[in-house]
């Protein structure tokens, strides 16, 4: 399928509600540059082709509790595309893994845990490895610093240049 053609508009649109999901109709019209009416049907046209696939609040977690966040490196032993289902079906189903991604490189997999502590993370790696989910190896890696955690994509920036 296509990617549908955006112009400045939608882009400026775009920007505007990643960062301000709660923006008002008028104040997005009038950030874009349009009137409310045909600036907020860019924006269901935007929505109905799923481009903009939700609105969400940010929790600042460790304002709430203390967490540990941990990249983990997953590498199977096994890489039948049976072995992979099993594993990531078992991976969408635990809350404190909030992120996972299939990469190419030397491991198979990179995930986002949030726990409560360092323990917590290690037990749930155990409960993982005694599910029998084809983990053959993983590396941990504890975030000491967020430096960067951007949630604004920067969608014109990643466009193709037009000629």
């Amino acid at each position: 399928m296509a990617a549908p053609k955006l112009d400045q508009i939608d882009l400026k649109i775009l920007d505007a509600v990643q960062r301000d999901g709660r923006i008002t109709k008028l104040a997005l019209a009038d950030k874009v540059g349009l009137s409310p009416t045909p600036c907020w049907m860019r924006l269901r046209k935007l929505e109905k082709a799923g481009i903009v696939c939700g609105y969400h609040a940010r929790v600042a977690m460790r304002a709430v509790a203390p967490v540990a966040t941990v990249l983990m490196e997953v590498t199977l032993a096994s890489h039948r595309q049976a072995d992979f289902d099993r594993f990531e079906r078992v991976i969408r189903d635990v809350p404190e893994i909030v992120a996972c991604w299939s990469v190419g490189g030397g491991v198979d997999y990179l995930l986002k845990v949030m726990a409560r502590d360092i323990d917590a993370y290690q037990r749930l790696v155990d409960a993982l490895l005694e599910r029998e989910i084809g983990i053959d190896r993983y590396f941990t890696y504890i975030v000491t610093k967020t430096v960067k955690e951007e949630v604004a994509l920067p969608v014109a920036d990643l466009l193709p240049v037009s000629t």
